[in-house]
């Protein structure tokens, strides 16, 4: 019978199976490939074991040692949480919450003083990131000269870690909070710049042509072609470097550089443990506070943006 008009009648086939003689070399290439990736596996296996041998016998490491001595550790953890001399001494620091924050007056202005050294070194590092990125950025960088210069102080300015920088401006400027702010400065230009220049690298170069065939010179095509799409991600890697420069001002203090640091280097080097965890327990707490902080206004621009 015919169907109703309008119909269409559907068809099912079968799959066709190949013969045996087609189907030996498919099988053969598929072994062959599988085969070349275990050998792949097993070489990397292989080098990265003798990586990890090399790197130990150079730094000395000595399992012996470490699984003697492993009690050490928890044993100093146990002890940051009583306290050590006085009329209190054996007792749990929470059992006097005043006697173990007795220096909260000094130890809140110096984190005060950490979180002005990371907030004055993060925006200078802004400043010199957003500067540079467009003269290192591939896509937009007329000028290979300038380009190859950007780069290659972004990478001097990253590559050398904040506490040497640091000593070297302690030596330079004396003790204080300056050596702190310059040093992370200089390090968070060359993270920024880096970040900075491929969010440039990945922005819709469509506006960028019509800004040039409109007869815009190079910095008025950055300024309404580019800097418009890049933006919020400068914004949003700034604030996460910002959480970055608070532990590394934590740190400065350690050669002088002002913070918290500096009574949290002499608790230890003290043995003022109830002080060490007071102080570490301060820095921790602030720490959380601000990666909350940062990631709700990380969370709100890439919002805005979509």
């Amino acid at each position: 019978m015919r169907g109703p008009v309008g119909s269409h009648a559907m068809t099912l086939t079968s799959p066709q199976r190949l013969p045996d003689e087609a189907l030996v070399p498919l099988v053969r290439a598929y072994e062959r490939t599988i085969a070349a990736r275990r050998r792949q596996t097993v070489l990397g296996g292989i080098i990265l074991a003798l990586a990890t041998l090399t790197a130990a016998l150079v730094a000395e490491v000595d399992l012996g040692r470490l699984v003697a001595n492993f009690d050490r550790l928890p044993t100093y953890l146990a002890r940051l949480f009583v306290f050590d001399d006085g009329a209190l001494a054996g007792r749990s620091v929470l059992l006097d919450i005043g006697e173990w924050y007795w220096g909260i007056a000094r130890w809140l202005r110096l984190l005060a003083e950490t979180l002005l050294v990371a907030y004055v070194g993060t925006a200078l590092g802004f400043i010199g990131g957003f500067t540079l990125c467009f003269f290192a950025a591939a896509n937009v960088g007329r000028w290979p000269v300038a380009r190859f210069l950007a780069k290659r102080y972004l990478e001097l300015c990253r590559t050398v870690p904040e506490i040497v920088f640091a000593l070297i401006f302690v030596i330079a400027f004396g003790l204080g909070p300056l050596p702190g702010v310059l040093a992370i400065a200089i390090h968070t230009t060359g993270a920024l710049g880096k970040l900075f220049a491929e969010v440039v690298e990945n922005a819709d170069m469509g506006p960028v042509e019509g800004t040039t065939a409109a007869g815009g010179t190079w910095l008025e095509t950055m300024r309404f072609a580019v800097v418009p799409q890049v933006l919020p991600n400068f914004a949003s890697y700034t604030l996460l470097r910002f959480e970055i420069n608070v532990r590394g001002a934590s740190v400065m203090g350690f050669v002088g550089a002002g913070g918290i640091g500096q009574d949290l280097i002499e608790a230890i080097r003290k043995f003022y443990y109830a002080d060490v965890s007071a102080i570490l327990l301060l820095i921790v707490g602030t720490v959380m506070l601000i990666d909350l902080a940062t990631e709700r206004l990380r969370g709100r621009l890439h919002g805005g943006q979509a």
